[in-house]
């Protein structure tokens, strides 16, 4: 594996989960890539993102919001020439997936 050529994509994923840290769903005080709503990201050689994310209910009333914050995020980050979300409810989340942090900010533990 040539780690000159990965740099650049893992440096960008890198980015990418920085800018996750900044989206919130509006009733949770703590940020989704810490509650585990973000199962997966793929960025592709030619710096498409691929998403697989969930949300803490199917019927999340706030859904469309986080899933267009996202997508402004995302695309907004130098270098990222498209993104791809999947919305998946499999597994489905659970407070299991959250971060320490993220139960310790909830009161969970």
């Amino acid at each position: 594996m040539n780690t000159e050529t990965n740099t650049p994509l893992l440096e960008l994923e890198n980015q990418i989960v920085r800018m996750l840290r900044t989206v919130f769903d509006p009733e949770i005080p703590v940020n989704i890539y810490d509650l585990g709503l973000i199962y997966k990201i793929e960025v592709s050689d030619d710096n498409i993102v691929d998403i697989e994310m969930t949300l803490t209910a199917p019927s999340c009333p706030m859904a469309d919001f986080i899933l267009e914050d996202v997508k402004m995020k995302v695309e907004g980050i130098e270098g990222v020439k498209g993104l791809n979300i999947n919305l998946v409810f499999d597994p489905p989340w659970d407070r299991n997936m959250m971060s320490e942090e993220a139960q310790l900010e909830l009161g969970f533990l």
